[in-house]
Protein backbone atom coordinates (compact mmCIF):
# COMPACT_ATOMS: atom_id res chain seq x y z
CA UNK A 1 0.00 0.00 0.00
CA UNK A 2 1.81 3.20 -1.27
CA UNK A 3 0.29 6.35 -1.49
CA UNK A 4 1.91 10.26 -1.95
CA UNK A 5 0.50 12.19 1.11
CA UNK A 6 -1.27 14.48 -1.20
CA UNK A 7 -3.61 11.59 -2.81
CA UNK A 8 -6.84 10.45 -1.38
CA UNK A 9 -6.44 6.90 -0.07
CA UNK A 10 -8.79 4.53 -1.05
CA UNK A 11 -11.30 3.63 2.16
CA UNK A 12 -9.91 -0.17 2.30
CA UNK A 13 -6.59 1.07 2.57
CA UNK A 14 -7.62 3.63 4.99
CA UNK A 15 -9.00 0.83 6.76
CA UNK A 16 -5.93 -0.72 7.07
CA UNK A 17 -3.56 2.58 7.83
CA UNK A 18 -5.89 3.33 10.70
CA UNK A 19 -5.92 -0.75 11.71
CA UNK A 20 -2.55 -1.11 11.84
CA UNK A 21 -0.76 1.98 11.80
CA UNK A 22 1.64 3.11 14.72
CA UNK A 23 0.45 6.19 15.91
CA UNK A 24 2.33 9.32 17.25
CA UNK A 25 0.10 11.62 19.02
CA UNK A 26 0.70 15.76 17.72
CA UNK A 27 -1.86 17.72 19.80
CA UNK A 28 -5.42 18.19 21.35
CA UNK A 29 -8.32 19.84 19.57
CA UNK A 30 -8.87 22.56 22.19
CA UNK A 31 -12.57 23.36 20.75
CA UNK A 32 -13.94 19.81 21.18
CA UNK A 33 -15.83 18.97 24.57
CA UNK A 34 -14.48 15.72 24.76
CA UNK A 35 -10.23 14.61 24.67
CA UNK A 36 -9.73 14.89 20.69
CA UNK A 37 -6.04 14.18 19.51
CA UNK A 38 -4.47 14.99 16.35
CA UNK A 39 -2.38 12.55 15.34
CA UNK A 40 -0.06 11.27 12.91
CA UNK A 41 -0.39 7.66 11.68
CA UNK A 42 2.05 5.32 9.62
CA UNK A 43 2.11 2.32 8.03
CA UNK A 44 4.50 0.26 5.33
CA UNK A 45 5.64 4.36 4.71
CA UNK A 46 2.53 5.47 4.34
CA UNK A 47 1.69 8.26 6.68
CA UNK A 48 -1.60 9.99 7.06
CA UNK A 49 -3.04 12.34 10.17
CA UNK A 50 -6.08 10.92 11.99
CA UNK A 51 -8.16 11.67 15.13
CA UNK A 52 -7.83 9.88 18.07
CA UNK A 53 -10.82 9.95 20.36
CA UNK A 54 -9.80 7.41 23.65
CA UNK A 55 -12.74 6.13 25.78
CA UNK A 56 -10.70 7.50 28.77
CA UNK A 57 -11.07 10.75 27.69
CA UNK A 58 -14.53 10.51 27.18
CA UNK A 59 -17.10 13.33 29.86
CA UNK A 60 -20.38 11.59 31.63
CA UNK A 61 -23.21 12.19 29.80
CA UNK A 62 -26.54 12.42 31.72
CA UNK A 63 -28.32 10.93 28.50
CA UNK A 64 -25.56 8.41 27.29
CA UNK A 65 -23.74 5.81 28.91
CA UNK A 66 -20.10 6.54 30.09
CA UNK A 67 -17.13 5.04 27.64
CA UNK A 68 -19.94 4.39 24.38
CA UNK A 69 -18.97 7.50 22.37
CA UNK A 70 -16.50 5.86 20.81
CA UNK A 71 -18.77 2.80 19.64
CA UNK A 72 -21.05 5.49 18.09
CA UNK A 73 -18.81 6.95 16.01
CA UNK A 74 -17.76 3.92 14.53
CA UNK A 75 -21.55 3.21 14.41
CA UNK A 76 -21.77 6.18 12.42
CA UNK A 77 -19.31 5.01 10.19
CA UNK A 78 -20.96 1.61 9.83
CA UNK A 79 -23.74 3.32 8.67
CA UNK A 80 -22.22 5.72 6.33
CA UNK A 81 -21.04 3.17 4.61
CA UNK A 82 -24.06 1.10 4.24
CA UNK A 83 -25.78 4.13 2.65
CA UNK A 84 -22.33 4.26 0.06
CA UNK A 85 -22.53 8.15 0.43
CA UNK A 86 -19.47 8.23 1.91
CA UNK A 87 -20.58 10.68 4.74
CA UNK A 88 -17.97 9.51 7.63
CA UNK A 89 -14.44 9.27 6.95
CA UNK A 90 -13.30 5.67 7.75
CA UNK A 91 -13.71 5.48 11.28
CA UNK A 92 -12.36 2.19 13.51
CA UNK A 93 -12.29 1.39 17.32
CA UNK A 94 -8.65 0.43 18.37
CA UNK A 95 -6.21 0.82 21.27
CA UNK A 96 -3.79 3.84 20.99
CA UNK A 97 -1.40 5.49 23.34
CA UNK A 98 -3.98 6.20 25.85
CA UNK A 99 -6.11 2.93 25.41
CA UNK A 100 -8.71 1.97 23.12
CA UNK A 101 -10.89 4.55 21.28
CA UNK A 102 -12.04 6.46 18.18
CA UNK A 103 -9.49 6.26 15.15
CA UNK A 104 -10.82 8.52 12.22
CA UNK A 105 -9.34 9.87 9.37
CA UNK A 106 -8.49 13.10 9.04
CA UNK A 107 -9.72 15.20 6.65
CA UNK A 108 -8.31 18.00 4.94
CA UNK A 109 -10.27 21.42 3.67
CA UNK A 110 -8.37 23.64 1.73
CA UNK A 111 -8.23 27.37 2.48
CA UNK A 112 -10.80 28.27 -0.31
CA UNK A 113 -13.23 25.55 1.17
CA UNK A 114 -17.15 27.20 0.56
CA UNK A 115 -19.14 26.39 3.45
CA UNK A 116 -23.26 25.36 2.54
CA UNK A 117 -24.18 26.38 5.95
CA UNK A 118 -23.86 29.56 8.25
CA UNK A 119 -25.19 33.14 9.59
CA UNK A 120 -26.14 35.46 6.69
CA UNK A 121 -27.72 38.70 6.55
CA UNK A 122 -31.58 38.42 6.89
CA UNK A 123 -32.02 40.61 4.21
CA UNK A 124 -29.26 38.63 1.87
CA UNK A 125 -29.78 35.03 2.23
CA UNK A 126 -28.21 33.73 -0.66
CA UNK A 127 -30.57 32.10 -3.67
CA UNK A 128 -31.12 28.59 -3.27
CA UNK A 129 -30.55 28.58 0.53
CA UNK A 130 -32.97 27.71 3.19
CA UNK A 131 -33.43 29.88 6.53
CA UNK A 132 -34.01 27.32 9.05
CA UNK A 133 -33.75 30.07 12.41
CA UNK A 134 -33.84 33.89 12.88
CA UNK A 135 -30.74 35.72 15.10
CA UNK A 136 -29.67 38.79 15.98
CA UNK A 137 -26.29 39.77 16.82
CA UNK A 138 -24.46 42.13 19.64
CA UNK A 139 -25.71 45.36 17.46
CA UNK A 140 -29.30 43.90 17.00
CA UNK A 141 -29.09 43.27 12.99
CA UNK A 142 -30.63 40.30 12.06
CA UNK A 143 -29.03 37.04 10.91
CA UNK A 144 -30.48 33.85 9.65
CA UNK A 145 -29.26 30.34 10.02
CA UNK A 146 -29.42 28.92 6.84
CA UNK A 147 -27.95 26.13 4.94
CA UNK A 148 -28.09 25.48 0.55
CA UNK A 149 -30.41 23.38 -0.96
CA UNK A 150 -27.50 21.38 -1.97
CA UNK A 151 -28.53 17.22 -2.56
CA UNK A 152 -25.32 16.35 -0.46
CA UNK A 153 -26.49 18.00 2.62
CA UNK A 154 -29.72 16.50 1.72
CA UNK A 155 -28.08 12.84 2.33
CA UNK A 156 -26.75 14.60 5.49
CA UNK A 157 -29.98 15.45 6.98
CA UNK A 158 -31.50 11.77 6.04
CA UNK A 159 -28.73 10.30 7.55
CA UNK A 160 -28.69 12.27 10.60
CA UNK A 161 -32.03 11.24 11.25
CA UNK A 162 -31.37 7.70 10.75
CA UNK A 163 -28.26 7.43 13.27
CA UNK A 164 -30.65 9.89 15.38
CA UNK A 165 -27.75 12.66 15.55
CA UNK A 166 -28.09 15.10 18.57
CA UNK A 167 -25.28 17.64 17.02
CA UNK A 168 -25.50 18.61 13.89
CA UNK A 169 -23.59 21.85 13.87
CA UNK A 170 -22.05 23.42 10.67
CA UNK A 171 -18.87 23.04 11.94
CA UNK A 172 -19.46 19.14 12.26
CA UNK A 173 -19.46 19.43 8.43
CA UNK A 174 -15.98 19.27 6.28
CA UNK A 175 -15.37 20.52 2.44
CA UNK A 176 -12.79 18.40 1.37
CA UNK A 177 -10.84 19.62 -2.07
CA UNK A 178 -13.10 16.23 -4.19
CA UNK A 179 -15.79 18.05 -3.81
CA UNK A 180 -17.19 15.52 -1.12
CA UNK A 181 -18.54 16.80 2.01
CA UNK A 182 -18.50 14.86 5.22
CA UNK A 183 -20.12 15.00 8.96
CA UNK A 184 -18.06 14.46 11.63
CA UNK A 185 -18.32 13.87 15.16
CA UNK A 186 -21.39 11.34 15.81
CA UNK A 187 -20.47 10.17 19.64
CA UNK A 188 -23.94 11.82 20.77
CA UNK A 189 -26.07 9.42 18.38
CA UNK A 190 -28.26 6.33 18.18
CA UNK A 191 -30.05 7.31 21.68
CA UNK A 192 -33.36 5.23 21.63
CA UNK A 193 -35.49 8.28 22.49
CA UNK A 194 -35.94 11.16 19.48
CA UNK A 195 -32.72 13.32 19.91
CA UNK A 196 -32.33 15.16 16.29
CA UNK A 197 -30.90 18.00 16.76
CA UNK A 198 -29.55 19.54 13.31
CA UNK A 199 -28.82 23.19 11.65
CA UNK A 200 -30.56 20.71 8.54
CA UNK A 201 -34.29 21.43 8.70
CA UNK A 202 -34.39 23.07 5.30
CA UNK A 203 -36.17 20.20 3.89
CA UNK A 204 -38.44 19.64 6.47
CA UNK A 205 -41.93 17.81 5.55
CA UNK A 206 -40.67 17.53 1.75
CA UNK A 207 -40.84 14.34 -0.45
CA UNK A 208 -37.52 12.22 0.04
CA UNK A 209 -35.58 11.94 -3.57
CA UNK A 210 -36.17 8.60 -4.95
CA UNK A 211 -32.24 7.76 -4.56
CA UNK A 212 -32.86 7.89 -0.88
CA UNK A 213 -35.67 5.81 -0.51
CA UNK A 214 -33.61 3.09 -2.49
CA UNK A 215 -30.80 3.28 -0.15
CA UNK A 216 -33.31 3.20 3.40
CA UNK A 217 -34.30 0.04 1.66
CA UNK A 218 -30.90 -1.78 1.58
CA UNK A 219 -30.15 0.09 4.35
CA UNK A 220 -33.12 -1.47 6.42
CA UNK A 221 -32.26 -4.73 5.08
CA UNK A 222 -28.69 -4.76 6.24
CA UNK A 223 -30.33 -3.88 9.73
CA UNK A 224 -31.52 -7.57 9.14
CA UNK A 225 -28.02 -9.00 7.96
CA UNK A 226 -24.21 -8.25 8.72
CA UNK A 227 -24.65 -4.48 9.03
CA UNK A 228 -27.15 -5.27 12.17
CA UNK A 229 -24.27 -7.29 13.24
CA UNK A 230 -22.04 -4.41 13.23
CA UNK A 231 -23.36 -2.26 14.92
CA UNK A 232 -24.40 -4.68 17.51
CA UNK A 233 -20.51 -4.44 18.75
CA UNK A 234 -21.13 -1.19 19.86
CA UNK A 235 -24.15 -0.51 20.45
CA UNK A 236 -26.99 -2.40 22.46
CA UNK A 237 -29.78 -4.75 21.12
CA UNK A 238 -32.37 -1.39 21.62
CA UNK A 239 -30.40 0.66 19.80
CA UNK A 240 -30.01 -1.31 16.79
CA UNK A 241 -33.90 -2.49 16.94
CA UNK A 242 -34.21 1.55 17.00
CA UNK A 243 -32.05 2.59 13.83
CA UNK A 244 -34.66 -0.04 11.81
CA UNK A 245 -37.81 1.65 13.21
CA UNK A 246 -36.45 4.94 12.24
CA UNK A 247 -35.91 3.98 9.01
CA UNK A 248 -38.94 2.32 8.93
CA UNK A 249 -41.16 5.58 9.88
CA UNK A 250 -38.89 7.75 7.04
CA UNK A 251 -39.69 4.89 4.16
CA UNK A 252 -43.33 5.04 5.71
CA UNK A 253 -43.76 8.97 5.91
CA UNK A 254 -41.41 9.25 2.42
CA UNK A 255 -40.78 12.59 3.91
CA UNK A 256 -37.58 14.59 5.77
CA UNK A 257 -38.74 14.32 9.68
CA UNK A 258 -40.10 17.54 11.23
CA UNK A 259 -37.74 19.45 13.75
CA UNK A 260 -39.30 17.53 17.29
CA UNK A 261 -41.20 19.37 19.79
CA UNK A 262 -40.32 18.16 23.08
CA UNK A 263 -36.70 18.47 22.40
CA UNK A 264 -34.72 21.98 21.02
CA UNK A 265 -34.36 21.15 17.12
CA UNK A 266 -31.05 22.99 16.89
CA UNK A 267 -27.87 22.33 18.99
CA UNK A 268 -25.59 25.12 20.70
CA UNK A 269 -23.69 26.77 19.48
CA UNK A 270 -25.07 26.03 15.94
CA UNK A 271 -21.96 27.17 14.21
Amino acid sequence: MTAEPTEVLAEADALELLGRGQIEIEGRLVDASNTTLRAEITLSGVTRRCVYKPVRGERPLWDFPDGTLAGREVSAYLVSRATRWGLVPPTILRDGPLGPGALQLWIDEPEAAEGLIGFVPAYDVPQGWFPVAAARDDDGDAFALAHADDPRLARLAIFDAVINNADRKGGHVLYPATGSIHGVDHGVSFHVENKLRTVLWGWTGRPLPDEAVAVLEEVRAGLGGALGEALGEHLTISEVQHVGLRVKRLLRAGRFPKPPTDWPAIPWPPI
